[in-house]
C-alpha cells in the first residue's frame, strides 16, 4: 500500500534511483546526527554556561549592594571579570527581550534561560554577539555587557557546516562514479533499441561484472538472430527463385498447347503461384538491412498514393502533405504503404488515405469500406501465412497471409507499429489500418 502511494514520487530512471538509494541513507544519518546528537550536546552546555553566569550575575549585585561607593565596586567587578558593567538610572526596560538573529538557536535559549532563571530582571537585549543585560541595584539599574560567548557554547554549528561541506564533495564524488557506472547500462540499452529498429551499433562492453556478463549475453543473442534472419532470408529467396524456373516452363507449356478452359485454368493456377512466389521474395526483402535516412514521410506518402491512382486503384488522398521529416527506410516503408493499399483494395472498392502528425509520433491511417474484420482477429491478421476467413475475400483471391505481415514487420523494423481499427466513417466503415511511426531526435515538423 506504501509502495504504491510513493511510486509517483520515485524517479523513473535507473541512475536516479541508484543516486536516491546511495543519497537517502546519508542524508538521514547527517539529519539524525544533527538533531539528535550535536543540537542537544550543545543546548546542554549552553544552559550550564548560562546557569554559572546566573551566579556571577547574582555576586555582582550583591557586591555593588554591600559597597559604600557602588560606581566604584562597579569598575572593580568590571576589570576583575572583564565585563563591562555600569550604573544606570531607572529606565522603562521590563520585558525588552531582543535577539535580531532568527537563525541563532543557540543564543535564544540562553536568554530564555536567563529569563528563567533571573525573575527580577529588567530587560536582556541580544545585538551581534553581545549581550546586554539590565538588573535592579537599589535605586539604580546594573547594567552588564559581556560577549554571547560568556552563556552559550559559541560556533555550534561549525560541526554541522563542516559535515555538509563534506556531504556535498563527497556525494559530487559519488556522483561521478556512479554516472560512470550507469554510462555501459545506457549503452547497453541504446544498442537494444537500435536492434530492434534494425540498426547495428557497436557495443563497447565495460562496467561492472554483471554489466559485462549482460553485454556479452546480448552481443551473442543479437548475432543469433542475425544468422538466423539470414537462413530465414536465404532460404525464403532459394526456394522462391527455384520455383521459378518450373513455373516458366510449365507456362511455356501450357501457352504452346490449344485454346483450351483447362489451358487456360492451369495458365491461371501458374499465374497464381508466381504471385505467390512474389509475395515470398517480398516477405524475404524485409530483413534486408536498408539505410536509414531523413525522408519526407508526406511527400513519400503523397507519391505512392498518386502511383497507385495512376494504376486504375481507387485511392483518395486527404493532402497532399509535405512533412514530417522522419528517419526511415523510404524503400521498405513504401513497400509497406503498398501492402496496405494493396489489402485494402482487395477486400474493399476504395481506400482513403490520411495523415496524422502528433508530439512523439506521426501516424498514417488508411481506411476502406470493405467488410472489416473482428477486433478479436487483429493480432492473427499480422501474423504470417495466417488467412482469415477466405469467403471474405473470395471475389479477389485470398492470398498467401503475407499482406500485413510483412507491414508489421516493416513498423517493428522503424521502432513503430501497426494498429488495425474498425472505421467509423459511413463511407468508409470498413477496416483502418494505422502506421505509426516516432518521431525521434532526428526528426523535424
Amino acid at each position: 500500500m506504501l509502495g504504491r502511494i510513493l511510486k509517483p514520487f520515485f524517479p523513473r530512471g535507473l541512475y536516479w534511483r541508484a543516486a536516491l538509494i546511495v543519497f537517502l541513507p546519508v542524508v538521514t544519518i547527517m539529519l539524525v546526527l544533527s538533531v539528535a546528537f550535536i543540537q542537544r550536546h550543545y543546548d546542554g552546555v549552553t544552559r550550564q554556561m548560562t546557569g554559572h553566569f546566573v551566579l556571577m550575575a547574582r555576586h555582582i549585585t550583591a557586591e555593588i549592594e554591600r559597597a559604600e561607593d557602588p560606581a566604584a565596586a562597579a569598575l572593580r567587578l568590571s576589570q576583575a571579570l572583564a565585563m563591562d558593567i555600569t550604573l544606570v538610572p531607572q529606565e522603562p526596560l521590563q520585558g525588552q527581550r531582543v535577539v535580531t538573529a532568527w537563525y541563532d538557536i543557540s543564543g535564544r535559549l540562553a536568554i530564555r534561560e536567563l529569563a528563567r532563571d533571573l525573575p527580577d530582571m529588567l530587560g536582556v537585549e541580544l545585538q551581534r554577539s553581545i549581550v546586554t543585560l539590565w538588573l535592579p541595584n537599589g535605586e539604580a539599574v546594573a547594567q552588564l555587557q559581556f560577549p554571547l560567548s560568556r552563556i552559550s557554547a559559541r560556533n555550534p554549528h561549525q560541526l554541522l557546516v563542516l559535515v555538509f561541506a563534506i556531504g556535498v564533495v563527497m556525494s559530487l564524488i559519488s556522483f561521478i562514479y556512479l554516472k560512470n557506472q550507469m554510462r555501459p547500462i545506457r549503452h547497453l540499452a541504446a544498442a537494444a533499441e537500435a536492434f530492434g529498429r534494425g540498426q547495428l551499433m557497436p557495443l563497447r562492453v565495460g562496467g561492472a561484472l554483471e554489466v559485462r556478463a549482460a553485454s556479452h549475453a546480448f552481443l551473442q543473442m543479437r548475432e543469433r538472430i542475425e544468422r538466423h534472419i539470414d537462413q530465414r532470408t536465404l532460404l525464403l529467396s532459394g526456394v522462391s527463385h527455384d520455383l521459378r524456373t518450373p513455373l516458366t516452363r510449365m507456362r511455356l507449356s501450357l501457352s504452346m498447347l490449344e485454346d483450351d478452359p483447362e489451358i487456360a485454368a492451369l495458365l491461371s493456377d501458374v499465374a497464381e503461384m508466381e504471385a505467390l512466389i512474389d509475395r515470398f521474395l517480398e516477405f524475404a526483402r524485409t530483413e534486408v538491412v536498408e539505410p536509414v535516412e531523413v525522408a519526407d514521410l508526406g511527400a513519400l506518402v503523397s507519391q505512392r498514393a498518386a502511383e497507385a491512382r495512376r494504376g486504375g486503384q481507387a485511392v483518395e488522398l486527404m493532402g497532399p502533405y509535405s512533412g514530417p521529416l522522419v528517419s526511415l527506410r523510404p524503400q521498405m516503408f513504401a513497400r509497406a504503404f503498398d501492402n496496405v493499399i494493396s489489402n485494402a483494395l482487395r477486400y474493399g472498392s476504395r481506400a482513403r488515405v490520411s495523415l496524422e502528425v502528433g508530439p512523439r509520433f506521426v501516424t498514417v491511417n488508411v481506411e476502406d469500406d470493405g467488410p472489416g474484420i473482428s477486433p478479436a482477429q487483429y493480432e492473427l491478421a499480422t501474423r504470417p501465412f495466417v488467412r482469415l476467413d477466405p469467403a471474405r475475400g473470395a471475389s479477389r483471391g485470398s492470398g498467401v497471409g503475407l499482406g500485413l505481415a510483412i507491414v508489421a514487420d516493416a513498423m517493428r523494423s522503424h521502432g513503430g507499429r501497426l494498429e488495425l481499427d474498425r472505421g467509423v466513417d459511413p463511407e468508409f466503415g470498413g477496416l483502418i489500418a494505422r502506421l505509426i511511426l516516432p518521431l525521434g531526435p532526428d526528426s523535424r515538423v
